[in-house]
C-alpha cells in the first residue's frame, strides 16, 4: 500500500480525511515492557487523543496476525521500543521487518525507544542483540534476518 506524495500533503491538511487508520503504531517486547513502560506510553498517547495501535492479542507460538501487518501499514508513524530481549522475539522481527518496509516504500517514520538498553548495541549488533541476530541467521530465517539491515537504519 503506497501513499503518493500527493495523499501525504492531502493529509497534512486539518479539514481532510487521511488514509491513516492509527497514527501510531507501537513495537514492543510485551516480556520486558508490555505491562510497564510500554503500558504507561500507550496510556498516555490514547489520553492525549493520538490514535494508537497496539497487540494485545498474539498469545506465545501463534504466528502474526495479517491484521497487525495491515495495522503497520494503515499508521501513520510506528514507535519501536527496542528491549533487551526484543530481537530474540520472531514476532517483533516480523513487526519490524514491516515497519522498515513502510519506512522505505512509504516514508513512513520511525521512532526509536531505547529502553534500558544501548543504541549502539542495536546499531552495531552488539550484545543481546548481535546474539540474537546470530541465533536467528544459524536458523536461516531470511526474512528475520533481513531485519539487521533495518535495525541499523532504525538505530540514530
Amino acid at each position: 500500500m503506497a501513499y503518493t506524495s500527493a495523499q501525504k500533503a492531502f493529509c497534512s491538511s486539518s479539514t481532510s480525511v487521511c488514509p491513516w487508520r492509527y497514527d501510531v503504531f507501537l513495537s514492543f517486547r510485551r516480556k520486558d515492557t508490555g505491562f510497564n513502560f510500554t503500558d504507561h506510553l500507550y496510556t498516555t498517547l490514547v489520553h492525549k487523543g493520538i490514535k494508537t495501535f497496539r497487540d494485545d492479542t498474539l498469545k506465545r507460538g501463534e504466528e502474526i496476525a495479517p491484521e497487525i501487518l495491515k495495522a503497520i501499514e494503515e499508521s501513520r508513524f510506528s514507535i519501536v521500543v527496542f528491549s533487551e530481549n526484543y530481537a530474540n522475539s520472531g514476532w517483533c522481527l516480523n513487526e519490524h521487518v514491516k515497519i522498515m518496509e513502510c519506512r522505505k516504500e512509504m516514508e513512513q517514520p520511525v521512532v526509536p525507544i531505547f529502553y534500558h538498553g544501548d543504541p549502539s548495541d542495536v546499531r552495531k549488533q552488539m550484545g543481546s542483540f548481535g546474539e540474537a541476530f546470530s541465533r536467528w541467521r544459524r536458523k536461516s530465517s531470511a526474512n528475520l534476518w533481513i531485519l539487521a539491515v533495518g535495525v541499523r537504519e532504525a538505530a540514530p
